[in-house]
């Protein structure tokens, strides 16, 4: 009886080692073919670093090496302008020139040429206006400029109120309001030129991108009359007609209908002489 219950022991044991054995066996194949196929994959989508950032970045804010880390990137969907080393971003020849954020980057986003500054130059806003736009300030206060709601990057109506010149030296509408630009981009308000700003800021001044004609436009307006700015929705892309309204349109009144010439008749007369007394005899008169 022993020896049974000894061999079934042996047996037991024998069968229970297989198992094992079995079973690391196919765990090493299946790792085995895990990394032939990595391997694979690496062959065929050809990797390089590319420098992205650690955090949200807000507009001029300065750029560190904490800011950034290299992460892989697929060789064949590398954006323009990125960068794959810490000696691009950071030249070692220029230490102690600073790179600053232009545009606002969202944490692991690729850093590229076009959102920072190049080393030692200001984030001003310069960097914004496109090839033939100016900057040109307007002058505004909570009624003018919406309240205080205006942010850099948002686009606005500008509307020019006050009285035109009239040829015959009257005007009998009065003051009139006009649009006079249409959906321009403000780049700055005040000092403040990024984007992200929470709550209502009181500006005294905004900073728009027009171009020269433009500029020459704003300014003589701004001289002549009080000029306000309409906010413009972030997906509105029509374009704005002629608008303009003077007292009497506002009213309902109508136009002011000119007074009718009133034609004077003509009398043509021949003087002639009567003795000592000089008479004006009327003739019909002659084109």
């Amino acid at each position: 009886m022993r020896a049974v219950f000894g061999l079934v022991l042996i047996v037991g044991v024998a069968l229970a080692g297989g198992a094992v054995m079995m079973a690391k066996n196919y765990i090493e194949a299946h790792q085995a073919a895990l990394a032939r196929e990595r391997a694979k994959g690496q062959q065929t989508m050809p990797t390089i670093d590319v420098y992205v950032t650690t955090k949200q970045l807000n507009y001029g804010r300065r750029l560190t090496k904490e800011d950034v880390r290299a992460v892989k990137w697929p060789k064949n969907a590398v954006p323009d302008g990125i960068f794959t080393s810490t000696d691009e971003l950071f030249p070692s020849q220029h230490p102690n020139d600073a790179r600053y954020v232009l545009r606002t980057m969202e944490k692991g986003e690729p850093l590229m040429a076009v959102k920072i500054t190049e080393p030692g130059q200001d984030a001003g806003i310069t960097s914004r206006l496109e090839r033939g736009m100016r900057a040109f300030a307007i002058r505004v206060d909570v009624a003018s400029g919406v309240s205080g709601f205006l942010r850099p990057g948002d686009h606005v109506d500008v509307y020019w109120s006050g009285r035109p010149p009239s040829a015959r030296g009257e005007d009998r509408r009065g003051d009139v309001t006009r649009l006079i630009q249409s959906n321009i981009e403000l780049i700055a308000v005040d000092q403040i030129a990024a984007a992200d700003l929470s709550g209502a800021m009181i500006a005294r001044t905004v900073t728009v991108t027009v171009r020269p004609e433009q500029v020459a436009a704003l300014a003589q307006a701004q001289v002549t009359g009080r000029l306000s700015l309409s906010l413009v929705g972030a997906e509105d892309d029509t374009v704005a007609a002629m608008v303009e309204v003077d007292q009497r349109k506002l009213l309902g009144l109508g136009e002011i209908e000119a007074p009718q010439r009133v034609v004077e008749e003509k009398v043509c007369t021949i003087r002639t002489r009567r003795g000592a007394e000089v008479v004006n005899i009327p003739i019909p008169c002659s084109n």
